[in-house]
């Protein structure tokens, strides 16, 4: 008789059972190597490094400083945990110490940024709670043209009117993606195609990235301003702000993303359908308060160098009045629904972050080490110019876009005085850089973006180094040119 090979053990099974254990083993080592525990312990090592370097060279309460800020920007940067957590260590950690005084380390409570933030998240529940989101998706619709091409114009520019009239950069994106989906499914745009991508990146991009040169319209801005009033008492005009900016990083980079959106992602023309049966249908009453309530509200933004109150008064007194129960523009628990606190004591977080770095003297410290690696002349105030751009865009690299004005706005005072620089110009120079993201990580609202739409880390990043290297080459350099004919340098 011949002899039976066993399965178990012909060389073929012996191949399979090798590359399975293989492959788990290969599975096991990336799970482990992609567990956020790592990241949070080479922070909390990296953390304990800076500080333990510092205090060889500076005072205690500075090393201790130097050490947090390496552990909230870090936590911040890889997102290992929720964004509120490492704001609640530092609070936590620089009362109990005494690093700084209550007050300095709570500032970003006090601050206007922080209620502007707050009035934000109200708006967008009134929006949405009064359908005034919906009425919104049938006036894009109509917006759009018959071409691939026009749809992305429409879209882009519809997202960055948003942005004026509705400050939080996560509210507008919570509003758009699912809008955005929708029209994407009508228009015939499967999951994969690149007409679906490019109309979510459109939204996604189109009213967060030109919305940095719009005062109240993103963090990093709200950030800036609250820093630049709490440790300076300078007052950052929303018109002088939207004149400084909005030209170059707001209309002109809102065309480059156009047109990169419609080289990077082509795609068929879309299939147009009647939407929304119930467009012709009158707003009611609650729809045309909220209207109202935005547009004066809109119009004191736009004239607060007129009577000189702060965005951020203006829009919670706009939030107060969208919660009084009578105004039926936000439903009863909107406070303990639908608002989520953990982005306010994020920035409130980062504020006093910046505030303790100032207080202790930290900052001081740091701009003489800039401005020797840097070479700032008060006789070259295009280079001084550029090269805060470029440490700012650095800081922006490894971190996060909102760590810029908590890194350099509390040193900005000093750099004036080295660069002979006025301190609004060094102020503005972070806009440059925080608007100026190289990928996804930097920003939370583009995560959040690619959560709402399922949009592919590949395709966003790609988006993200080609607007970075357009803005590098292109539109700052014009940006600069601009500033130059308004005299700010």
């Amino acid at each position: 008789m011949t002899k039976q090979t066993s399965p178990s053990n012909s060389p073929l099974a012996e191949n399979i059972v090798e590359t399975n254990s293989s492959s788990i083993l290969k599975n096991r080592l990336l799970q482990i190597l992609n567990n956020r525990i790592w990241h949070i312990f080479i922070i909390v090592v990296a953390a304990i490094c800076a500080a333990g370097t510092a205090v060889q060279f500076v005072s205690i309460d500075m090393a201790v400083v130097a050490g947090l800020t390496v552990f909230c920007i870090g936590l911040w940067a890889t997102a290992a945990v929720p964004e509120y957590w490492p704001a609640l260590a530092f609070f936590l950690v620089a009362v109990v110490f005494e690093i700084a005084p209550a007050e300095v380390v709570f500032s970003g409570f006090h601050s206007s940024t922080f209620w502007l933030l707050f009035s934000g998240m109200v708006i967008g529940v009134a929006i949405r709670h009064t359908g005034i989101g919906k009425r919104a998706a049938g006036l894009l619709s109509r917006m759009l043209g018959l071409r691939y091409s026009r749809v992305i114009l429409g879209i882009v520019v519809f997202s960055v009117l948003l942005a004026f009239v509705m400050p939080s950069s996560m509210g507008r994106i919570v509003l758009l993606i699912p809008i955005i989906i929708a029209l994407a499914d009508h228009m015939e745009y499967s999951s994969t195609s690149n007409g679906r991508i490019g109309m979510l990146t459109a939204a996604a991009f189109g009213t967060w990235l030109p919305a940095f040169a719009i005062l109240p319209s993103n963090a990093p801005n709200m950030i800036l301003a609250g820093m630049a009033e709490n440790l300076y008492a300078y007052d950052v005009s929303y018109w002088s702000y939207l004149l400084l900016h909005f030209p170059v990083l707001g209309l002109i980079k809102a065309g480059c993303l156009v047109l990169l959106i419609v080289w990077m992602f082509p795609d068929r023309d879309p299939v147009h359908k009647e939407l929304y049966k119930d467009d012709n249908v009158a707003m009611n009453s609650t729809q045309w308060h909220l209207v109202a309530l935005l547009g004066v509200c809109l119009a004191f933004w736009l004239c607060d160098g007129i009577h000189h109150i702060s965005p951020g008064w203006v829009g919670l007194a706009a939030a107060l009045y969208c919660l009084w129960p009578y105004s039926n523009l936000t439903s009863k628990n909107c406070l303990d629904k639908d608002i989520k606190y953990g982005s306010l004591f994020f920035v409130a977080g980062i504020m006093g972050l910046g505030a303790v770095i100032s207080s202790t003297g930290l900052g001081e410290v740091m701009v003489q080490s800039l401005s020797g690696f840097a070479g700032f002349s008060s006789e070259r105030p295009l280079w001084n110019v550029i090269a805060l751009t470029v440490i700012s865009t650095l800081v922006a690299l490894l971190a996060s876009l909102p760590s810029v004005p908590a890194v350099m706005s509390p040193i900005s005072d000093n750099l004036a005085s080295i660069t002979g620089l006025p301190l609004g110009t060094v102020l503005m120079t972070q806009v440059l850089a925080f608007s100026n993201v190289f990928l996804p990580y930097q920003s939370p609202p583009l995560i959040m973006a690619m959560q709402l739409g399922n949009l592919p880390l590949g395709a966003m990043s790609k988006l993200c180094i080609a607007l970075f290297v357009c803005s590098t080459l292109i539109l700052i350099p014009l940006d600069i040119l601009w500033w130059h004919f308004l005299d700010v340098f």
